[in-house]
């Protein structure tokens, strides 16, 4: 079996969403141990600037590149950027997100529509920008989609996020049939990434109800901030995403009771339950 540096080491990465939490610990992983060049796209450009200047001062070789997943002229204008500056793609990852909070029925309708820009109409540019030059060069690379343990499960008062990471494993799945069927799957390998519990800023930045249950909203905000006390290392994070999908695994998690959960997913839907309500304190079960 391959390790993650036989099969990434050397190569290119692009990463959105790599100014913090998930992205910006697959960043790290791949700049220092894998000895990737990162390509680190966000729309907080101080925030990639900060981390091109760490990996640089370590020897890493890193490009900062703001982007706006939503827009899918940035996506191509990036996809040329790294052409040109950074060679061939070894690993796109599609990892901006955000988060949103509340009753369903009252989440303001701009923070629906920009959930679902940035969380599932952000992977489909990704992909419209990188897959095809992906699929002309003969050598091997990877797509990761992040969806999350929110796209195996079912909750209360974040039901955009949920439905979003639901949306992005279907895709992915969907993908990998597609790249398959097209000839190509010899050599470019679509992955779904499900983190579980990891330390990010996506529960401060997550949006809020201006109207309706306010409270609701910023207790379960609270809820998830203390989750993410329990929370794995982003960097941990990339290491088992790394190594699982040099073990050959469709889908990369980062701590075993997202595979519970995708257990308790398809035993609910084989039983034909109704989703049970979940209710109080998340707490992350130990490895």
């Amino acid at each position: 079996m391959s390790t993650a540096k036989e099969l990434f080491g050397g190569g290119t990465a692009v990463i959105t969403g790599a100014g913090s939490g998930i992205g910006a610990g697959l960043a790290r992983y791949a700049a220092r141990e894998l000895g990737m060049t990162v390509v680190l796209a966000d729309v907080d450009t101080a925030a990639i600037a900060a981390l091109r200047a760490e990996l640089a001062a370590d020897g890493a070789r890193a490009l900062a590149a703001g982007c706006d997943v939503r827009d899918p002229a940035a996506l191509e204008a990036l996809a040329e950027r790294t052409s040109a500056e950074a060679g061939p793609v070894t690993l796109l990852v599609n990892n901006a997100g955000i988060e949103q909070f509340g009753y369903l029925w009252d989440v303001p309708v701009a923070n629906w529509d920009r959930l679902v820009a940035v969380n599932v109409s952000g992977v489909f540019h990704g992909i419209r920008a990188f897959l095809p030059r992906m699929l002309a060069e003969p050598r091997r690379s990877w797509v990761w989609n992040l969806s999350s343990v929110g796209g195996v499960t079912a909750g209360p008062l974040q039901a955009p996020y949920i439905m979003s990471k639901h949306a992005v494993l279907a895709l992915t799945e969907c993908l990998h049939q597609e790249v398959e069927l097209a000839g190509h799957a010899h050599h470019v390998h679509v992955r779904a990434v499900l983190p579980g519990a990891v330390a990010s800023r996506i529960f401060e930045s997550a949006g809020a109800v201006d109207t309706g249950d306010t409270g609701a909203a910023e207790e379960h905000r609270a809820a998830m901030l203390r989750v993410k006390e329990q929370a794995m290392g982003p960097v941990d994070a990339a290491r088992a995403f790394f190594d699982q999908a040099a073990a050959g695994e469709f889908y990369l998690s980062s701590q075993s009771f997202v595979r519970d959960a995708m257990a308790a997913r398809a035993d609910t839907l084989l039983n034909r339950r109704a989703p049970a309500l979940v209710r109080g304190e998340f707490t992350v079960p130990a490895d």
